[in-house]
C-alpha cells in the first residue's frame, strides 16, 4: 500500500473574490483567506460580540474624526490574505476613503477566546508580515489585552514575520494606541 501526501489548493485574493463575485458561497457563510487557505471563522457568543462593540467604542473616542473604525470588515493584506478582523482601524474619514478596501491598518485588534492559540500565532504573524505595526488581542480566557508591536522578520513564525514586543495589560492599566497621538484606553473600558 502506498501512500501519498495530502495536497492543498492555495489561493490568492484575486481568486477568492471571484469566488465571493460569482456567490459560490452561502450567505451568512463565515470565510477568511488567511495565508492562501480559507478559513472557517467560528461562531461568536455573547461576551465575544460585546466585547468588540467596547471595543470599538473605545477606539472611536480614542481615535476620533481622523480614523475609521471597522468591525468585522475584510483588509485586503496582500496577495494571498484577505483577513477579517473584529476590528481595523484605518487613517481618514469615510468620506475620504477609496471604495477599494484598504490594505492596510493602524491597529487590528481581534476578541479571542476559542481561537486565542490562532490569533497568537498565525495572525499574529501574518499581520506582522502585513506591516501591520499594532495588534491587539482582546483576550477574554484571561481578561487581558495583548498589546503586539514592531513587526520583525521571525524565520520560526508561520509566515516569517512576528511581533518584537507583546505586552500584557489588565485591570489598572492604560494603553496608548501607537498611530492615535495623545490618546489613552482604559483596558477596564474592553471588558465587562
Amino acid at each position: 500500500m502506498s501512500t501519498t501526501a495530502a495536497r492543498t489548493r492555495r489561493w490568492k485574493r484575486i481568486e477568492y473574490d471571484q469566488l465571493i463575485d460569482q456567490g459560490i458561497f452561502q450567505p451568512g457563510e463565515r470565510l477568511e483567506l488567511i495565508g492562501g487557505q480559507l478559513l472557517v471563522r467560528e461562531p461568536q457568543g455573547g461576551a465575544h460580540a460585546f466585547a468588540i462593540e467596547l471595543a470599538a467604542e473605545a477606539l472611536r473616542d480614542a481615535f476620533g474624526p481622523a480614523a475609521r473604525v471597522r468591525v468585522q470588515l475584510p483588509i485586503a493584506l496582500d496577495e494571498e490574505s484577505e483577513p477579517e478582523p473584529d476590528l481595523s482601524i484605518v487613517a481618514g474619514t469615510l468620506g475620504e476613503a477609496d471604495p477599494a478596501m484598504p490594505s492596510g491598518a493602524l491597529l487590528i485588534v481581534e476578541v479571542s477566546d476559542s481561537s486565542l492559540t490562532l490569533d497568537r500565532t498565525e495572525k499574529a504573524s501574518l499581520y506582522a508580515r502585513g506591516g501591520i505595526r499594532e495588534y491587539w488581542i482582546i483576550n477574554l480566557v484571561e481578561s487581558v489585552l495583548e498589546v503586539h508591536r514592531e513587526p520583525v522578520p521571525g524565520p520560526s513564525a508561520p509566515y516569517g514575520w512576528r511581533y518584537r514586543t507583546i505586552q500584557r495589560l489588565g485591570a489598572g492599566d492604560f494603553v496608548a494606541p501607537v498611530a492615535a497621538g495623545q490618546a489613552r484606553v482604559a483596558v477596564t473600558q474592553l471588558f465587562r
